[in-house]
């Protein structure tokens, strides 16, 4: 057993079962036991890995998409660019290298990183200094700290990571599901309360699960108010549903297998499909205009990345140009990354359509 596991068995013991949300909170953000608080979980030595460790036609991409929305917005200098939830800062390094085609671009940006773990903001401050010495970033624990101004934001699989609620139907009454403990001491599912869901489920059988994450709308509401009152953009990439929709998704990653959900908190990832609708409509009631959310290999393909791989496998030998269609492919590909991961783009209200949209 953990030292949170222990820590949160004796919690539910003295008040009762806990909400999965609670459960996935501590698992994840304890400050000194929670995934994110004790380790980089990046890599083939880590857990898992995301879309900018595989190649870096990712992040160059969507640093053409955000040069293109900069120019879109009469280039304004300066402009606040946002990651939340930047990983290693692969991302951010990779796109300011994009960024910089466009003349004056990269000079007016100024990098923001919303990042909570002290490991990772660690590998980010490296990254930055080993790639782009002369950007000086500004670390935060939420958007709510960023300075107000024109923003261009990126979300790479940060709405996956916050904690959910989940929901049963059972005999035509919703009820919130929590986390207890069984005669042995595990942890357990148990029913909760009836209670009402935050997001509109869907019709539901007997027994159905419904998930829903606050914290999610919640940074979604932030950003659109943020683009109502100031000229910008954002892209929203992660895996998920387009419209709300019923099923159980809560999962645990660990070595790069799945591992079960309750076991072993703080030891493991704990991630949950995206409601994608629900994003839209808490930025659009924010007063934000939506677009999407489109297939990430779509989203790629439509901005470039095949006519970037052409590039930057001339005159390399076919094993190393073989490796680099390889790592693009998962990318783009339905069968692999690219139906399952969504893009949805937000922007001011009075933006065209952004390229991929």
């Amino acid at each position: 057993m953990t030292a949170l596991a222990a820590l949160l068995a004796d919690r539910i013991r003295r008040a009762g079962p806990i909400g999965v949300d609670c459960f996935m909170a501590a698992a994840l953000g304890d400050p000194e036991h929670g995934y994110y608080q004790t380790r980089d979980p990046l890599g083939a030595a880590g857990d898992f890995t995301t879309a900018p460790e595989i190649s870096q036609v990712f992040g160059e991409i969507v640093g053409l998409w955000c040069a293109d929305q900069w120019r879109q917005m009469g280039q304004p200098d300066p402009v606040h660019l946002v990651e939340l939830g930047p990983g290693r800062g692969t991302l951010m390094s990779d796109m300011l290298r994009a960024l910089a085609v466009l003349p004056g671009a990269r000079a007016a940006m100024r990098v923001h990183l919303v990042e909570t773990s002290p490991v990772l903001r660690r590998r980010q401050r490296e990254t930055m200094a080993r790639h782009h010495g002369g950007v000086a970033p500004r670390w935060h624990d939420s958007l709510g700290a960023v300075p107000d101004g024109p923003i261009l934001l990126v979300a790479n699989e940060f709405f996956d990571a916050l904690p959910i609620r989940q929901w049963q139907h059972r005999a035509g009454i919703w009820h919130e599901r929590r986390v207890g403990l069984d005669d042995a001491g595990d942890f357990v599912f148990v029913l909760g309360p009836a209670g009402a869901p935050p997001v509109a489920p869907p019709p539901a059988a007997e027994d159905a699960v419904f998930e829903s994450c606050e914290p999610g709308c919640a940074v979604a509401a932030a950003l659109g108010r943020r683009l109502a009152e100031h000229p910008g953009a954002a892209l929203i990439i992660d895996y998920g549903h387009n419209a709300t929709a019923l099923g159980e998704t809560l999962q645990a990653v660990r070595a790069h297998r799945y591992a079960p959900v309750l076991a072993d908190p703080g030891a493991s990832d704990l991630t949950a499909h995206v409601d994608f609708a629900a994003l839209r409509d808490a930025l659009g009631a924010s007063g934000a205009r939506c677009w999407g959310p489109v297939e990430q290999g779509a989203f790629l393909a439509a901005n470039g990345a095949r006519e970037r791989v052409a590039v930057l496998t001339r005159g390399k030998d076919e094993t190393t140009a073989a490796a680099i269609r390889g790592a693009v492919g998962r990318l783009l590909e339905r069968e692999q990354m690219g139906s399952l991961f969504k893009v949805l783009a937000a922007t001011s209200a009075d933006r065209a359509a952004p390229p991929g949209f």
